[in-house]
C-alpha cells in the first residue's frame, strides 16, 4: 500500500462556503453604501457622521470588514498553499499573511468603533 502525501490547498466545503458567503455579505454592504449615496444627493461630510454614528451602521461595517478579511485569509491562504512548495517559506507567508490581516482587524475597530 502506497502512502499518498497531499499537498496544497484544503478544497473542501467549508472553505467554498466561507468564500460565497463573505462574498455575498460584502456584495449586500456595497449596494447598501451605493445605495445611500444615490440616495443622499451631495452627502455632506455631517451627513457621513451622523451616518456612521448609528450602532446598527457600525455593526453592519464591523461584520463586512471581517467577512473581507476571512475570505482574503482563504483566498490568500490557498494561493500560499498551492503555489509555494518550501514549507519553511510556505509558514512565513502564512504568518505574515495572519499578522497583517490581524493588523487591519485592530486598525477597522480603532476607525469604526473609535477606540483610542
Amino acid at each position: 500500500m502506497v502512502k499518498r502525501h497531499v499537498v496544497g490547498a484544503h478544497y473542501g466545503l467549508r472553505d467554498w462556503l466561507v468564500q460565497r458567503v463573505t462574498a455575498v455579505i460584502m456584495l449586500v454592504y456595497t449596494l447598501g453604501v451605493v445605495a445611500f449615496i444615490l440616495c443622499a444627493n451631495g452627502a455632506s461630510y455631517e451627513a457621513w457622521q451622523e451616518l456612521f454614528a448609528c450602532t446598527w451602521v457600525k455593526v453592519v461595517t464591523t461584520i463586512s470588514i471581517t467577512a473581507l478579511l476571512w475570505h482574503a485569509w482563504v483566498g490568500v491562504r490557498d494561493i500560499w498553499m498551492d503555489y509555494i512548495q518550501h514549507v519553511g517559506v510556505r509558514l512565513t507567508m502564512h504568518v505574515l499573511t495572519l499578522l497583517w490581516l490581524i493588523g487591519s482587524l485592530i486598525y477597522m475597530v480603532k476607525v469604526v468603533w473609535g477606540v483610542a
